[in-house]
């Protein structure tokens, strides 16, 4: 997923979300839920294009002790030419399939599922609802907030908080 020297030029439509591209590392995000115990992860997160009007993304995230691989998402970001509409097209390893909508404000875009997808035979309690920030808290540091609601657990709940330093 990484642009190469030759590839083509960002499609004038991503322009809004350009200060995405490129690879970013978190080495100590934070996440907790009511029914499950607080933790710490690390996650690499990478933003590319391959000159159509949408942005591919990777999620990988890892034990933040042992290395130990442990979350992954896999997608496409969209936004809705000549608008701030942006949708995303994530898929997890745990099953999970989200559509979410939003919008692009400067440097900060908000996220918020109206569809998840789940495997038939996924753990309970069952991902119902999935919200999204992603903020450039500086030229070298994104953020990204999850809050999320099950069906054990309503309203959607913070979940996860990460900040990303650029590494490429």
């Amino acid at each position: 997923m990484s642009a190469s020297p030759a590839s083509p030029p960002l499609n004038d439509a991503l322009k809004p979300l350009s200060w995405l591209l490129g690879t970013w590392r978190g080495e100590e995000g934070k996440g907790d839920y009511p029914t499950i115990k607080d933790f710490k992860y690390k996650e690499e997160v990478k933003f590319d294009h391959v000159g159509q009007p949408n942005l591919e993304f990777s999620f990988c995230s890892s034990h933040y002790e042992t290395g130990k691989p442990l979350h992954r998402e896999r997608g496409f970001l969209k936004i809705q030419p000549g608008t701030s509409h942006l949708a995303l097209v994530n898929t997890q390893n745990v099953g999970i399939v989200e559509l979410s909508e939003g919008e692009v404000k400067g440097q900060e875009i908000t996220l918020e599922s109206h569809t998840i997808g789940r495997m038939t035979f996924g753990k309970d309690p069952a991902v119902t609802k999935i919200q999204r920030t992603f903020r450039l808290v500086d030229a070298d540091t994104l953020e990204q907030v999850v809050h999320m609601e099950t069906s054990a657990t309503a309203p959607a709940q913070h979940h996860l908080s990460i900040q990303y330093k650029k590494v490429a």
